[in-house]
């Protein structure tokens, strides 16, 4: 459709303006679960950037074909076969992370921000755009979940990826690798972004 943002606008759009996690507030289950560590978070945003491109692009194939009163049931099972897919991969080539993400790869079947995408862009524009519109959300995604697992990472163990960033004097924080430590720094960052945006839009209308 001609009043249809483009595949660069969509790609775009996903990765700051129309961000999953800080604008949307979607895929919040994930977000404060995984990102204890970084290695945790980036694993989980590759097994969702995978699932919501093939979903994306899946359900755009089909999409002069579905029917309104099945197409959730549709996108729900073309996403189920995807995760399943991932699930299998992590466990076959990554086991032990595999047993420390657990449930939450399963838990993607249900992600609020693939069955998003899958409903407001692939069932009704092209594979590109559709395929470029995955990629957008999975990069915001991906983003969001490495900036939480950073802060949490860094400051709950003075590491990052294994290697020392903080002094060895400095205090742990064990709270921010626990729950608690995630819905803090969530609100953090939520904060600064809706910050940042205020005093971008002020500057533009001023």
């Amino acid at each position: 459709m001609a009043d249809q943002p483009t595949a660069a606008e969509r790609f775009i759009q996903g990765i700051l303006p129309e961000n999953p996690v800080y604008r949307q507030l979607l895929g919040m289950c994930p977000i404060l679960a995984v990102t204890n560590s970084l290695m945790s978070a980036l694993t989980m945003a590759g097994a969702v950037i995978f699932v919501l491109v093939c979903a994306n692009v899946m359900t755009s194939l089909i999409r002069n074909l579905l029917k309104p009163h099945l197409r959730i049931v549709i996108f729900t099972l073309t996403i189920a076969t995807f995760v399943t897919v991932a699930d299998r991969f992590l466990a076959a080539y990554m086991y032990q992370m595999s047993k420390t993400l657990g449930p939450y790869i399963p838990l993607i079947i249900v992600n609020c921000i693939i069955i998003c995408r899958c409903e407001v862009v692939a069932s009704r524009q092209s594979v590109g755009v559709a395929a470029a519109d995955a990629v957008g959300q999975g990069v915001g995604f991906g983003l969001a979940l490495a900036s939480l697992a950073v802060v949490r990472e860094i400051l709950g163990s003075g590491m990052l990826l294994g290697f020392r960033v903080l002094p060895e004097v400095w205090p742990d924080w064990a709270i921010m690798v626990l729950p608690p430590g995630a819905f803090l720094t969530f609100g953090l960052l939520l904060g600064c972004v809706n910050w940042f945006t205020a005093r971008k839009n002020a500057k533009q209308n001023g």
